[in-house]
This record gives C-alpha cells, sequence and structure tokens, in this order.
C-alpha cells in the first residue's frame, strides 16, 4: 500500500481498539452496568479451528458516547455452562458496534452466544468453530449482491432456515452506494424498501457508509441468516462504488471529493458492520486471507477490485469518436500488457505459496469475478440494440448448431461465428495475462480446485481452460441475492431469458450452465469423493416470505 493510502485509511481505522479480545475458561463475574439497546441483531464471522469473531451494536440509552457490556460463550443454548465471558466497550467512534475475537475455543465445535446490558440481552447467536484434521464433509452457502431497493434479501431467509448450510461465504456488494433514486429503486416505495432521508444519495462520507449499513441489517433475512451461521466474507465494489479499482470508481467523480478519503470511510464502515478479522488489522486493506478445514478444503478468500486492481479497460476508449471505427491493434496491446492485474504481487505470491503447501483434498478461490472465457460474438457490439440481442444470439446459437451437426451454414454465419469478445472487461477477461499466470499455477498443483464468483447477478458453471484449452478448474458463479440480472439489462420475459441461457452455452465453448433471470444463492458440499454444487432459486423477491425452490445440481468428482 502506498503511502498517501495508508495514512487516509489509518486517520478512520486507527481512531480506536477495533477487535476485543476473550479467552475460553475465563469467565467473568462482572454484571453489566450500562442500559444499552441491541438495535441489529447479533453476527459471527472469521470461524478458525480455536477462534471466532463475535459482533453485536450496542446504543447507549442516554447521550453517552461508550456503554459497557457482557457477552457470554456456551456450549447450551440456555447458558448453564459458560464457557467464555467478558465486559466489551460499544463506543460512538465505531457507531457502537462491538466485536470481540473470542480465542481458545475446540474446533467444529456449536457454540450459542449472547450480549447483556444492564437494560436488556440480546437475542441468541450460533457459530460453529472450524474442523481441524479428519473431515468427512463440510457445506458453504455462497452470496453476493444484495441490493435493499431492488427486494427482499428471500434468499437470506431462506438459507437461515437450512440446517445443513455450516458456513457463509459473501463474496461482495453486500451493500451498493447509490442513492434511492439510482440503480435498481423502481419498485422500493412499493416495497417498503426506501432509504431515510438522511442516507438517500450516493454515499459518500463514513456517515453515509453506516447509516447504509444500518438499514441493510433491518432485513429480517440478513438478521437470521447472521444469528444463525458464521459468515466468512470479502468486499467487492459496491462496499466502496460501482467498478473500484486501486485508484479510484467509475462511480466516483472529481467533484466527489477525494477518492482516498471515501474509500477510507467505506472501509472503517465495512471494518465496523462486518464480523471480519483483517490480514494484517484494520488499519490496512488486506483482506485475503485462508480458512482451512482439516484435511478436506482449503479456502482462499481474495480482494479482486480494492488492493490492486488496475482500471479496466472500456471499448469506447478504442472507438475512433467520428468513424466509430474499432482500434483493434490498440485494444490488443492494452488488454495483453503483462503488468496489467487483479491480485497485486504480495497477493499472488501468498496465494501460490499457500495453495502449493496445502494438505487438503480441495483447493477452493473464494473470489468475486468471473474468472471464465465469457466471449459473445463480435456482432452484438457493433450496434445490436439491447433489447434485439437475445434474438441475434438465438440466431447464431441455431447456426452453431447447425455447424456441429455437420450441416452447410453461410460464409458470414461463419465469419459471425469466429469473432467473439469478451463482454466483461471488469471480470478476469479483461485481464487476461494474470488470469493465464493463475491457470497455470492452478494446473502445476495437480489438485482439484473450484473457484467461486459473484458479482455479475447471474448464476454460472464454467470450465477454466488455459489459453490452449486445456482445463484445468471449476467455476461455480452465484446468482444474486437481490440484485436485477441480465433480464433486466437486456429487458427480457422469463421465456426469452430461459432460450438465452440455452444458447449461450453453444456460443460460448466453455459455459457448461448459466440462469439469466432468477434470484438466490448456491450451496457447495464437499467430501473427499466429490462436490455437489446446487444453485437455488427463490421465486420472488417481492415478498419477504419464501416461497417454491427451484434448484439446479452438479456433481465435481475429485
Amino acid at each position: 500500500m502506498d503511502r498517501r493510502s495508508f495514512i487516509k485509511l489509518s486517520t478512520f481505522a486507527g481512531a480506536s481498539v477495533a477487535i476485543s479480545t476473550g479467552l475460553a475458561g475465563c469467565v467473568s463475574t462482572q454484571q453489566p452496568q450500562d442500559n444499552a439497546t441491541f438495535t441489529h441483531g447479533v453476527a459471527s464471522g472469521d470461524p478458525l479451528h480455536d477462534s471466532v469473531i463475535l459482533w453485536t451494536r450496542a446504543i447507549p440509552e442516554s447521550s453517552a458516547v461508550s456503554a459497557h457490556i457482557l457477552w457470554e460463550v456456551s456450549t447450551s443454548k440456555d447458558f448453564s455452562s459458560l464457557v467464555a465471558s467478558d465486559v466489551a466497550k460499544a463506543e460512538q467512534s465505531r457507531d457502537f458496534t462491538v466485536k470481540v475475537d473470542v480465542k481458545g475455543l475446540q474446533p467444529a465445535t456449536r457454540y450459542y452466544y449472547r450480549f447483556r446490558s444492564a437494560s436488556q440481552t440480546s437475542v441468541v447467536g450460533t457459530t460453529l468453530t472450524l474442523p481441524k484434521e479428519n473431515v468427512d464433509q463440510v457445506t458453504f452457502g455462497v452470496f453476493s449482491c444484495s441490493n435493499y431497493p431492488a427486494g427482499f434479501f428471500t434468499p437470506y431467509a431462506d438459507a437461515a432456515t437450512r440446517t445443513d448450510i455450516d458456513y457463509v461465504l459473501h463474496l461482495g456488494d453486500y451493500i451498493y452506494e447509490y442513492g434511492g433514486d439510482g440503480y435498481a429503486t423502481e419498485h422500493a416505495k412499493a416495497l417498503g424498501r426506501t432509504f431515510a432521508e438522511n442516507n438517500n444519495s450516493e454515499l459518500l462520507t463514513l456517515e453515509d457508509y453506516r447509516n447504509r449499513y444500518a438499514i441493510y441489517r433491518t432485513d429480517q433475512g440478513l438478521l437470521d441468516l447472521h444469528q444463525g451461521k458464521p459468515f466468512i466474507v470479502v468486499w467487492d465494489d459496491h462496499e466502496v462504488a460501482n467498478d473500484t479499482y486501486k485508484d479510484g470508481a467509475q462511480n466516483h467523480q472529481q467533484d466527489e471529493g477525494d477518492f482516498y478519503a471515501r474509500r477510507a470511510a467505506a472501509v472503517q464502515a465495512y471494518y465496523e458492520w462486518l464480523p471480519i478479522r483483517p490480514t494484517f488489522g484494520e488499519s490496512r486493506l488486506e483482506i485475503y486471507r485462508q480458512f482451512s478445514f482439516g484435511n478436506l478444503v482449503d479456502l482462499y478468500m481474495l480482494d479482486t477490485r480494492v488492493l490492486a486492481r488496475d482500471k479496466q479497460l472500456n471499448y469506447d476508449d478504442f472507438r475512433d469518436p467520428e468513424t466509430k471505427a474499432f482500434d483493434l491493434q490498440g485494444f490488443t496491446a492494452a488488454i495483453s500488457a503483462p503488468e496489467r492485474g487483479l491480485l497485486g504481487k504480495a497477493q499472488r505470491t501468498w496465494l501460490n505459496s499457500a495453495m502449493q503447501e496445502s494438505t487438503a483434498k480441495w483447493q477452493v478461490l473464494g473470489q468475486q469475478l468471473l474468472i471464465g472465457r465469457m466471449t459473445f460474438p463480435a456482432s452484438i457490439f457493433n450496434g445490436v440494440p439491447f433489447e434485439n440481442i437475445p434474438a441475434h444470439v438465438h440466431a447464431l446459437a441455431n447456426s452453431k448448431r447447425k455447424q456441429l451437426a455437420g450441416e452447410a451454414i453461410s460464409e458470414q454465419e461463419a465469419q459471425m461465428l469466429a469473432t467473439a469478445m469478451p463482454y466483461n472487461l471488469d471480470a478476469w477477461d479483461g485481464y487476461p495475462v494474470e488470469r493465464e499466470t493463475l491457470l497455470t499455477a492452478v494446473q502445476k498443483l495437480n489438485k482439484p480446485v473450484i473457484a467461486l464468483a459473484g458479482d455479475t447477478h447471474n448464476a454460472w458453471h464454467n470450465r477454466l481452460t488455459l489459453q490452449d484449452g486445456t482445463p484445468v478448474a471449476t467455476e461455480l458463479g452465484t446468482a444474486s441475492v437481490s440484485s436485477p440480472g441480465m433480464e433486466h439489462y437486456l429487458k427480457m420475459d422469463e421465456a426469452t431469458a430461459k432460450v438465452l441461457a440455452e444458447d449461450l452455452p453453444v456460443l460460448i465453448d466453455d459455459l457448461q450452465y448459466c440462469n439469466l433471470h432468477q434470484r438466490g444463492y448456491l450451496t457447495v458440499s464437499f467430501t473427499p469423493e466429490q462436490a455437489v454444487a446446487t444453485w437455488r432459486f427463490v421465486d420472488s423477491i417481492q415478498s419477504p416470505s419464501v416461497g417454491p425452490i427451484n434448484t439446479h445440481e452438479f456433481v465435481i468428482e475429485s
């Protein structure tokens, strides 16, 4: 991190001690003396085999700037057998959030926890430490892209009721920074999902970001999921601003102030409101870290967004403003520049070393972006209106089907099928050199590797291949919790979206499956022999109630 970035971040995050610590076996005899209200439930996260982060928010009932509260951990729901307890301090400087790192716990053990003030006791949370040594099975619930005004967080609500999910992985876009009249707000008023007057504009300040987390954490589905299961999280771009990179963001303009100050505010609010244990503490940006599930799974949570990403390329920057001619040579040179990357040298070195040293059966990358080669026919980019893209793709897919069946197609059809371009330069497609470097390292491991992805709002299953077509890993992309997907951008009804979802794997060699119109989440259950991926899609996000669930399953053999 450069000096300026460090100073800007430290100005906020170094303001107070961020995480208290507690030790199993140490039970406090103190009783809480301060009145405080627990306004946003409880949460746990970043479990290890011997520790876990506990979280709550405690607002003093007077105008006090702090309150001392008691936290308790037990192996029984009625707290008859306390494992640990102590006093922690909720401070105004931390938005009255409290984080406790409880250490000395037992592996693979379910614990119950709560917080107490003099006037109130919080709801009881449930958490689970990581298993150690021989592990037969573990199941992740994988989520991304929860947009409050877009609809209720029904996928969270469904997952909260499931006993087979051990740990929740959130791959980013936990909140969105847009104002109340911005992206995905069309139904907000009818659903009662509008923002308060003091949080109805785009997020720029520390107070803005804090207030946005506060309203997101009123959704009952999210409250229930946090209460019932430990989270392992990373951020994507919208925790700061759309299409964030290391020096700026697409949704940050010069008249919105200093980008580094905005990022520092966003990061502090994230650290305050999420049960995360940052790699080097809360005065630094690094959140890449490893979680080991005995000898079964090693999980690597990565940052492809904030820490080291180079600015995204844009096709429009390579078009002549008058003739609209595309500078293919210039674009090819720019996208192939060897120095362009997402991870940065330190994170890349750490990841390669950790995967090489791992003795776990499965290697899992938890990160934001699609790694797979998502190349669409180039003709789509030549002025086809959005609403006409599905029909255009369908025609090309039928041409490809004929070609695969050995039937004759026209020279024009063959040329259109032979020319493809990546549709999303914000994804790994925009950084092909580093992708090849990563996948080459994965190939050398000779271990089963699964990459998890969010960001796109749609569900995907890709083979991950080297440039020469050699398959090296599997990619599983989760649908969004509530953010609109491709059906919104291309103005598709359900039937059209289903046809497009059948057409794209015909045109994109590595794409095995996609769902382009439903909200939901992904579960992945690991055993030594196989990993079972199950996409779960809710029927609606217009109601907090969970209706019928549609699923799609795929089995990956080890």
